[in-house]
């Protein structure tokens, strides 16, 4: 099936052939004309699947009729991060390029005077987080009774941050005859009950069994110490010596080994920016332009980049830590082996990550393969094994019989008469004396 089969406009076609785009993918196939009938959807699909397509283009189609009125937005999208918000924003750029939309985005680390002009010029799409949109909303600033179209993405990510009580709040706030559209890769219980509160008859579209894993991504799991220094020296092993490694994702747990790990591989001469949550929008942004551009090899991330970052060509992945969620390993590893590319994924596991390693393989249903140990170079290898002492000698067991052994004698040493030293004497002293036969 061709894009021009689903419904859309001969706007937005011209715009996904100009893109280069000729054959949507599965979730696109299924999802664009239920939306374009105004049916509710509800889409499950791996990440880097297409999803953002899936509901961009039918939007635009639908849009090219009405207009905006000032502070009431025609069309609201609701995003768990400031990267998913800014990424949506450039799909409606490059595919809306033949439409005089007005594009909005409401996100953290941004000035409200500046968001709120762009609000009161009217607005057709809105992109936003919801902690910002419900500030403008509580400021006066912004009227949603005017949605026409709801679109929640990467609904299990805005369970994991604590946002189900703002989008709770949220979608009572839009008309109730509004559609919407809602997008997950895995479906936990919590989601399932907002999805029954807040869909009407929604179609069902899944392309993929939730939580599943990209055939075409090969996952390893390598064994290392728990110290952190033990762990940085294996993954600066794992890069070296994988000639393959074009770039690289490594995903840690926390802001602050991000950090930690960022200044070492600079220090080891590695091509590495950091990317977390402390970081203000203008340096998140800068160092995901540097990374998808080629300017950086490796980005080191927190979890806030590990979902919907549309970046085609990362060819592999690292798990410094084990992620703390099974869902959060699915969405990091799907940041590579996109749009049909091959990928790797390699995460280095401590012993007390067994607790994580089992709830991961569950989720997935299949056993991650084992590497015993990093790999090393000659030196190291050699070195240690020169370094290795002797095993020690199995005494023989005097057992007989089931008798117990008894005690062997030990006769007291003899004191060993000591040399005495030579250095006060002369030399001549210390020559050899000869000696005649017989």
């Amino acid at each position: 099936m061709s894009f021009d089969q689903l419904g859309l406009s001969d706007k937005v076609q011209a715009a996904v052939a100009a893109s280069g785009y000729t054959t949507p993918t599965p979730i696109q196939e299924q999802a664009i004309p239920h939306v374009l009938a105004r049916r509710d959807v509800l889409g499950i699909a791996q990440t880097g699947t297409g999803k953002t397509a899936a509901f961009t283009l039918p939007m635009l189609t639908i849009l090219e009729k009405g207009r905006a009125r000032a502070r009431m937005p025609r069309t609201l999208i609701l995003e768990p991060t400031r990267e998913l918000a800014a990424q949506v924003v450039e799909a409606f750029e490059k595919y809306g390029k033949n439409h005089k939309l007005n594009v909005a985005l409401l996100i953290g680390g941004v000035s409200f005077d500046d968001q709120d002009m762009k609000l009161t010029r009217g607005v057709d799409v809105l992109i936003a987080t919801p902690g910002r949109l419900l500030d403008h909303f509580e400021r006066g600033r912004l009227l949603l009774s005017g949605i026409e179209i709801l679109v929640i993405d990467e609904a299990d990510r805005m369970l994991d941050m604590g946002f189900i009580p703002d989008i709770e709040r949220i979608c009572k706030l839009v008309p109730f005859t509004r559609q919407t559209l809602f997008f997950s890769a895995t479906m936990p219980p919590e989601i399932q009950r907002l999805v029954g509160q807040f869909l009407h008859n929604p179609v069902t579209v899944e392309v993929a069994r939730p939580a599943t894993t990209a055939a075409n991504v090969t996952q390893m799991l390598v064994s290392s110490a728990a110290d952190p220094a033990k762990k940085r020296e294996v993954l600066r092993r794992l890069i070296r010596d994988d000639e393959g490694v074009k770039n690289g994702i490594i995903f840690c747990n926390r802001k602050t080994e991000v950090a930690k790990l960022h200044r070492s591989l600079v220090k080891h001469g590695f091509s590495a920016i950091a990317l977390h949550g402390d970081m203000d929008q203008r340096s998140r942004m800068n160092a995901l332009d540097a990374f998808r551009n080629g300017e950086i090899k490796l980005l080191i991330a927190s979890d806030v980049a590990a979902r919907g970052l549309d970046i085609p060509d990362v060819s592999h992945v690292f798990n410094f830590d084990v992620p703390h969620h099974a869902e959060d390993y699915v969405h990091r590893i799907g940041r590579t082996g996109r749009a049909g590319r091959s990928g790797t994924a390699i995460t280095i596991a401590a012993p007390e990550d067994g607790k994580s390693l089992a709830a991961i393989e569950k989720l997935i249903g299949q056993k991650i393969p084992r590497q015993a140990h990093a790999p090393e170079g000659r030196e190291a290898t050699a070195g240690r094994r020169e370094a290795r002492p002797a095993p020690a000698r199995p005494e023989r067991s005097d057992r007989r019989d089931g008798q117990r052994p008894q005690p062997r004698k030990v006769e007291p040493s003899r004191p060993q008469p000591q040399a005495e030293s030579t250095a006060h004497l002369p030399a001549f002293l210390l020559r050899p004396v000869p000696v005649k036969a017989g």
